[in-house]
């Protein structure tokens, strides 16, 4: 068995520690949001929690830049997630750390073999409607024109942007909400698209079984029957030999 890189060796042990502090960044992000009376200390301190997960991701990518054997195309292929890393560092509005740290969090989860395409896509459409749900609010909330003010507007609004059926009840009105509409709603029909491509990969797979184990089935009694057609043809031969005699 071929030996494991350092750079797929780091990935193998630092993937639960990274999806837990993502787990951590969610609930940081989410507290101030739903409750707005948090005082200044619990602010702050999800503030800290959220800048902890964004440099923890920043410096597992800069491991695995050091590790990586062709650095130079490790950069061109992981470019996203070195914008991921600057894009706080340029501005840092709250904001910018969810969708870097969110950037991060998606690429790192795609290298992790134990994870399946179906439970990592579930995952990311939910993380997408819950945390579009908390952006929108946290920017909406206050304005004066806006009529996403409490959570239950927000998470229904998200689920109706996703999936495109845009009842119109609810709509962002400052220019950073409809930025926000306008990420939730590629990233939904991206997300979607690749639900409704695995469940029909599913149905293809599962079909191609039945027809492998059916033609499995129709050779071996293909098989059967020649051999019972041999048999008769045995036995038919050493009655006329008996006969003869």
């Amino acid at each position: 068995m071929e030996e494991q890189s350092a750079q797929a060796r780091w990935e193998q042990r630092t993937q639960r520690p990274l999806m837990a502090l993502a787990v951590a960044f969610a609930v940081a992000y989410a507290v101030p949001i739903v409750d707005s009376s948090a005082g200044k200390t619990l602010t702050v301190g999800c503030t800290a929690v959220e800048w902890v997960v964004w440099a923890a991701f920043a410096v597992d990518y800069m491991v695995r830049l050091a590790l990586a054997e062709q650095r130079k195309e490790f950069v061109r292929t992981h470019w996203l997630d070195l914008c991921a890393v600057v894009l706080p560092l340029l501005q840092p509005l709250r904001l910018l750390r969810l969708v870097s740290t969110l950037l991060l969090v998606q690429r790192r989860a795609r290298m992790a073999s134990q994870i399946r395409l179906t439970t990592y896509v579930a995952g990311a459409v939910v993380g997408l409607l819950m945390f579009g749900s908390l952006a929108v609010l946290s920017v909406e909330r206050e304005s004066p024109d806006g009529n996403i003010r409490t959570l239950g507007d927000a998470v229904w609004w998200s689920f109706t942007t996703m999936t495109t059926v845009g009842y119109g009840d609810h709509a962002p009105t400052t220019g950073l909400g409809r930025m926000i509409a306008v990420g939730l709603m590629l990233s939904g029909i991206a997300l979607l698209g690749v639900v409704t491509a695995n469940i029909a990969a599913w149905f293809i797979a599962r079909f191609e079984k039945d027809d492998v184990e059916e033609r499995r089935q129709t050779e071996a009694i293909r098989v059967l029957t020649e051999e019972v057609r041999a048999l008769r043809a045995e036995v038919a031969a050493l009655r006329e030999g008996s006969v003869s005699r």
